[in-house]
């Protein structure tokens, strides 16, 4: 179902809930949305056309998503971190006729009104800004919404390993609006059993597929959302024991922290009313899921895929307990691919490629979109796994992100989901560096905690430590210390930036 629908049945029942503890219904949302509809249409936008918004986590961001998408449009949310000139990138690239910003990011709109002159209509939301039309009073002025038809997002890579990227579906024209929320709006019902009464939190930020597709496949299921500002982990708790959150969706960085809360404070809420509790985005380490089974009971979920859309596994907790450390079994055929383009045998890692899934392109990149197939017409992801006797799936890490040394490949994963445990530190990040002798050796940097003493001592503490879990040749030979490893509000961490430090004149296999 689309909001359109829940506006007329179930009008007064609460869509949103802000940052703020502000309430928005859905028949407050889909009037928003007639409203954004109307105001793009009034701009000159058309079916196909595009709309690019740059906005922290607030309830205006679905009035302009859901206008786009009851109006045939294209919307790209972009990553509010991203620098002017990447976000100018995406706004050129995505061909967008529409720009909405928040009015705090006053040095970024001066900057796209150079950079964007093709733009049509520029909107600053939650105040005022030089050269820009103040959303609330353009709202205010539009005319009627055009007839309901169906867009989709179109949503942009964090571009961790180069420039971003689109993926782009066809405009769907079957009445389901986006591909990828109908699938999600199955599996919240179907295997989440998420219901009109049900309270889902994510504290992802929006710009980011999870953000978005889920919280408007949650709209579609007439369930309440709650946003959050930037991840804090006791406010989490607080929100669940609060509002009585049924379902929650969160990625393996935001449980650590969770767990490295004082044990007072995590006993001081109730966290009973969850039902469901998803996690996805990154390996999470076997150590770190047990531990949250143990605290929020045997609820967890996972799932494994990208915005293309072709891969996917999902795992219950009974599950995972019975294979830990697995995403689970592939929906689709998965072939594990080693480097001469030939099948491996159980339990040999290699690249993964996966049969059939939708169709899609990276948006003006024939060359990426093809890139991704091989010559069986498999296409694989990027990621690295193997899978077990009994078909479960197990990733690995990036294949950008192997090590070899001295010809033995090693997936630094391993020992970054020791280390990330490790009660000294809050983050760490492996990769290879150069070695003369062997091509690349492990290295680590590591973010400890406030008050713990980074240096000698701490590095051969760690470096014994990981050699008491792991092989000698998985394990870093040197550790370096940052007081904030860089990662994005929704976890991912932005290692390809750390190891530029190590290869500076130097050919790696970052791609």
């Amino acid at each position: 179902m689309n909001i359109a629908e829940h506006a007329i049945s179930a009008a007064d029942s609460p869509a949103l809930i802000s940052p703020d503890g502000g309430v928005v219904s859905f028949g407050a949302l889909f009037a928003g949305s007639q409203w954004v509809a109307a105001l793009l249409h009034g701009a000159g936008l058309r079916r196909g056309d595009g709309v690019a918004l740059i906005l922290p986590n607030r309830p205006e961001f679905f009035e302009i998503t859901w206008g786009c998408q009851l109006s045939g449009l294209y919307y790209s949310a972009i990553n509010t971190h991203f620098t002017p000139e990447e976000v100018a990138y995406v706004i050129d690239d995505s061909d967008a006729k529409a720009v909405f910003v928040d009015a705090s990011m006053a040095d970024l709109a001066e900057h796209l009104r150079w950079a964007n002159p093709e733009v049509n209509a520029y909107f600053a939301v939650g105040g005022e800004l030089p050269g820009w039309r103040c959303y609330e009073d353009a709202l205010a002025a539009a005319g009627d919404a055009p007839p309901l038809a169906d867009g989709s997002e179109m949503l942009y890579s964090s571009g961790t390993t180069g420039r971003p990227k689109a993926v782009r579906r066809p405009l769907p024209a079957d009445g389901n609006g986006s591909w990828a929320q109908s699938v999600l709006e199955m599996a919240l019902t179907h295997r989440y059993e998420m219901t009109p009464d049900s309270v889902y939190l994510s504290p992802a930020p929006l710009y980011h597929a999870a953000g978005v597709n889920y919280t408007m496949a949650v709209n579609r299921v007439g369930a309440v959302s709650i946003m959050t500002g930037k991840f804090d982990a006791e406010t989490v708790l607080r929100l669940i024991e609060t509002h009585r959150v049924t379902h929650a969706q969160f990625v393996p960085t935001m449980f650590v922290r969770m767990l490295k809360l004082p044990q007072a404070t995590r006993e001081k809420y109730d966290v009973s009313s969850l039902r469901y509790v998803i996690h996805a985005a990154a390996p999470c380490p076997v150590d770190v899921k047990q531990r949250m089974m143990e605290w929020f009971g045997p609820i967890i979920h996972e799932y494994y895929g990208g915005t293309e859309g072709f891969a996917g596994t999902t795992i219950g907790p009974q599950e995972w307990l019975a294979h830990p450390g697995s995403v689970g079994v592939p929906m689709a055929g998965v072939h594990v691919v080693g480097e001469d383009g030939e099948e491996l045998p159980v339990g040999q890692p290699g690249e993964l490629y996966f049969e059939g899934g939708p169709d899609f392109e990276y948006f003006k990149d024939p060359a990426k979109t093809a890139s991704v197939y091989n010559e069986r017409g498999w296409r694989s992801l990027g990621d690295m796994g193997y899978v077990d006797e009994d078909g479960y799936l197990y990733l690995t890490d990036r294949s950008s992100f192997m090590i070899v040394s001295g010809g033995v490949n090693i997936y630094p994963q391993e020992a970054e989901n020791l280390l990330v445990m490790h009660p000294k530190l809050v983050d760490a990040a492996v990769f290879g560096v150069p070695n003369d002798e062997f091509g690349q050796e492990v290295k680590a940097v590591v973010q400890p905690l406030p008050g713990v003493a980074a240096g000698p001592d701490l590095e051969a503490e760690l470096i014994k430590y990981c050699r008491a879990h792991l092989a000698g040749y998985k394990c870093p030979r040197t550790v370096e210390f940052d007081p904030e490893l860089p990662r994005d509000p929704n976890g991912k961490l932005y290692k390809r930036r750390i190891r530029e430090r190590y290869w500076q004149g130097r050919a790696s296999r970052i791609v």
